[in-house]
């Protein structure tokens, strides 16, 4: 019955789409979308009618509450069924409960997806995601509502609104200026797509301040990271078709140096990159630093000379369709993370978490095995 119920989703999915598909442009992607809270999930929302689930992000609110947020749909592509999820956790992770849907227009045309979670210098929680028909980069915006007061079932969330153009696929960062910066991306089509978008206001209003210019012949989706780096240069990596690229900033990211391939073996795959409050930078990889794997051996590793040189790697998982890290540390140091695996078949959404010293401490090709057993599950497919 429920394959029959999923069946006629699609159906009825790509009859609208290929629809939508003949006539005038559409631009029903700038309006803001609808935001479904549990006792509102429409049916395509239901878990065990999803063929693709994806793409997380993670963040920790001051008051120990885990949030997660991916995208799904009821066909296994990327494409017009995507909208985002907002999942809660009040027990660091082990029972999850679905709370929102962002989801501009049911099975088509427009499309929620890329979404990324973060808690700003306030302690207010920000969801990002992007919107658009299709997949060009270049007219999808990056949409946000935030809610200060989350520590209880009936969180006030603000009115959608569109930030910027692009896609932003990475957590925003704070300067030491205490400006606010979200790397958006207007994605393969566009000169100077790694864009660094800037807030002065705590999030009221954003303007772009400078770009990198990526290669068109390795032009992939950018996905972006920034750090500041402790003299005030600003470092960014970058996913190009090579792996990892890398362009420093001197004046607080007017100006970009050329893009250079980074010393960071890597498929062309989202990374995560961070500092912790130690002041050591994490950043989680596939596979080693001189060897690049597919999109399998997830493992982190730490620097504490500004990225000049990494620790050994810990290994957080080894098996190929393990992909998109992303993660936050809470105020007792632990450092959790999450990402996706098998995205059209399984579609777990996994966390685990680890701490500083697990890394400095492991030893060459040695396993922890102790990071295996913290791997939590936050979603999976449901039969």
């Amino acid at each position: 019955m429920k394959s029959n119920k999923a069946l006629k989703l699609v159906f009825i999915s790509l009859f609208l789409y290929f629809s939508n598909a003949v006539g005038q442009e559409d631009r029903s992607f700038i309006k803001a979308p609808k935001i479904f809270g549990p006792s509102a999930f429409q049916e395509h929302h239901q878990i065990e009618n999803r063929a693709f689930t994806g793409i997380p992000s993670l963040a920790i609110t001051p008051d120990g509450t885990f949030w997660s947020v991916w995208y799904a749909g009821i066909t296994p592509e990327e494409d017009q069924n995507n909208y985002v999820v907002l999942s809660r956790s009040d027990n660091k992770g082990k029972h999850w409960q679905e709370v929102l849907v962002v989801d501009p227009d049911g099975p088509g045309p427009v499309r929620a997806f890329d979404p990324e979670i973060w808690v700003d210098p306030e302690g207010k929680l920000w969801v990002f995601w992007a919107q658009t028909i299709g997949m060009d980069g270049t007219e999808a915006g990056v949409w946000a509502i935030n809610a200060s007061e989350v520590g209880n079932e009936s969180i006030q969330w603000s009115t959608p609104r569109r930030l910027t153009d692009g896609i932003m696929m990475c957590k925003p960062m704070v300067l030491s200026s205490g400006e606010w910066v979200i790397p958006a991306s207007t994605w393969r089509l566009t000169d100077n797509s790694a864009r660094m978008v800037v807030s002065e206001d705590q999030g009221s209003t954003w303007h772009l301040r400078g770009a990198v210019q990526v290669p068109e012949e390795f032009r992939a989706y950018d996905e972006h990271m920034i750090v500041e780096k402790m003299d005030g240069d600003l470092w960014m990596l970058v996913r190009t078709n090579y792996g990892i690229g890398e362009s420093i900033s001197q004046d607080r990211g007017k100006t970009w140096s050329e893009l250079e391939p980074a010393m960071l073996a890597h498929p062309s795959a989202r990374f995560f990159l961070r500092r912790l409050t130690s002041g050591n930078l994490l950043l989680v990889k596939h596979g080693p630093l001189t060897i690049r794997t597919g999109r399998s051996h997830l493992m982190a590793f730490l620097s504490d000379n500004e990225g000049k040189t990494w620790s050994r790697g810990l290994l957080l998982d080894e098996r190929p369709g393990v992909s998109y890290p992303d993660g936050q540390q809470d105020g007792d140091g632990e450092i959790y993370m999450i990402y996706d695996y098998d995205r059209r078949g399984e579609q777990k959404i996994l966390m685990t978490s680890f701490h500083e010293g697990d890394i400095w401490h492991n030893q060459a090709d040695q396993k922890l095995f102790e990071v295996f057993q913290n791997r939590m599950v936050i979603s999976e497919k449901q039969e």
